[in-house]
């Protein structure tokens, strides 16, 4: 199932490795622009279609449907920073990014979120149909455990094993399921509160994030301290993460966002402005941002990556 240009990614490392020496002062954009290609060009690869065409066609329309690819970036970064590679992050960092895609293709049915767009693009099942968008969510899902699993190199087995492990949890109803079905509950309730709202995003969009963060660290068999700080950091930008969006549905339009604006308001959706207002909600963001950036002061100029994209989930206006 996978495509040639094995070359082409070797190359890709090999150059970015390159780039990146002597790199002063630090540049996000261009850090991120390399990441991103690096990424997309390991998920264009991942997937060939063969037959059944059409199962193959609607996976790789949402997997290779743009987005920020934080979470895949993420897991590179945290890989580096504990003395890893990139090859030995990326087929981690692809898994990933097919988990994260499931789940946003699931959360864009008639059933959950009933949502057009994703990424500027029609969703899924509004391409392939309900049925298809089902199945394609359900093979990448189970791709991301075999790829990563047959793809990754140079890593202790006990290390990949316990990535197999965090991911799993992070998607099960430990994670992204077990919020995803409080979040559902909770629609229309006019009684939410800022404990249950945590809980839900904590675990519908924080465990995936902290899976990336960690697991980056993981498979370069980082200390349980460095792990440890690692974690508090992944915490704090995944629900700082969440407030923003939550910001963003409001003041964003839909253009700006890739989707439909106003979402939550139309589904009746307990929020973080709806609780705190606008600008208490972007304070209590930026206060997670500078509690996550503190963890990382030890690393020095490691971490110098994951404190700009820290910054930049504050800033950003998608």
């Amino acid at each position: 199932m996978i495509s040639a240009d094995k070359t082409s990614a070797a190359a890709s490392l090999s150059s970015l490795s390159e780039a990146q020496k002597g790199a002063s002062p630090f540049d996000l954009r261009d850090y991120l622009n390399q990441r991103q290609e690096l990424v997309e060009s390991a998920l264009d690869a991942s997937i060939e279609v063969v037959y059944p065409e059409k199962i193959y066609e609607a996976m790789r329309y949402s997997l290779l449907a743009g987005g920020k690819r934080l979470r895949p970036i993420l897991c590179l970064a945290t890989c580096e920073l504990a003395g890893g590679t990139l090859e030995m992050a990326v087929p981690t960092a692809c898994a990933l990014e097919m988990i994260h895609t499931m789940s946003l293709i699931h959360d864009d049915l008639p059933a959950m979120d009933n949502d057009d767009y994703r990424r500027g693009k029609l969703t899924n099942h509004k391409v392939f149909g309900e049925d298809i968008a089902i199945l394609a969510g359900d093979g990448l899902l189970a791709y991301a455990f075999e790829y990563l699993a047959i793809h990754t190199r140079n890593v202790a087995p006990d290390r990949l094993l316990k990535v197999v492990a965090r991911l799993g949890n992070a998607v099960a109803a430990t994670g992204l399921v077990g919020g995803q079905v409080v979040d559902l509950d909770s629609e229309g309730a006019s009684d939410i509160s800022l404990a249950t709202l945590n809980f839900i995003h904590t675990h519908k969009t924080g465990a995936l994030l902290e899976a990336s963060v960690v697991s980056g660290a993981e498979l370069a068999s980082a200390d349980s301290d460095t792990l440890e700080k690692l974690t508090q950091y992944a915490r704090n930008i995944g629900l700082a993460f969440q407030i923003v969006d939550d910001v963003l549905d409001i003041t964003a339009t839909c253009e700006e966002l890739g989707k439909t604006a106003g979402k939550d308001l139309q589904a009746q959706k307990a929020t973080y402005p709806s609780l705190w207002g606008i600008e208490e909600s972007k304070r209590q963001a930026q206060q997670l941002v500078q509690g996550a950036k503190a963890a990382l002061a030890t690393f020095g100029d490691r971490a110098l990556p994951l404190i700009a994209i820290a910054d930049y989930i504050t800033e950003r206006k998608s």
